[in-house]
């Protein structure tokens, strides 16, 4: 599926194949950290289809509790978590960050990982009131 995907300022622009199935959720702790929430949701970009057609992300390189480093790309300007990937090379595979993408409703997860860190509370929000509004 192709996608297409900003910040929320904009400066950065990207498209990417991505295939639905692959879609998870990942409860980790760094990813509760780093997103600011309670989980975070990635789409795994196809092995070389993620092209920036506009801007110029940052990155901080993120070391996991085994050591593996992983490069955290953003945007300077806003703040918007774009990516992740391996870091310190030319990254074939990214993990995309589904709030950034316009087809984010056609990409619902089909897993979750990390769900030792899980938080509760996430697992059943039905009972939660519900304000909509757009």
């Amino acid at each position: 599926m192709k996608i297409h995907g900003s910040c929320h300022c904009g400066d950065i622009t990207f498209e990417a194949e991505v295939d639905p199935e692959q879609v998870v959720v990942c409860h980790c702790t760094d990813c509760q950290t780093l997103s600011g929430s309670a989980y975070r949701t990635v789409a795994p970009a196809l092995v070389g289809s993620y092209k920036l057609l506009s801007g110029s992300p940052k990155s901080y390189i993120k070391t996991a509790q085994d050591g593996t480093k992983r490069a955290q790309v953003f945007c300077p300007e806003c703040g918007t978590p774009i990516y992740s990937g391996p870091a310190g090379e030319e990254s074939t595979m990214v993990g995309i960050r589904v709030g950034t993408l316009r087809e984010r409703d056609q990409l619902p997860p089909r897993k979750q990982v990390w769900c030792g860190s899980a938080q509760d509370w996430v697992q059943d929000l039905s009972s939660i009131t519900k304000i909509v509004s757009h």
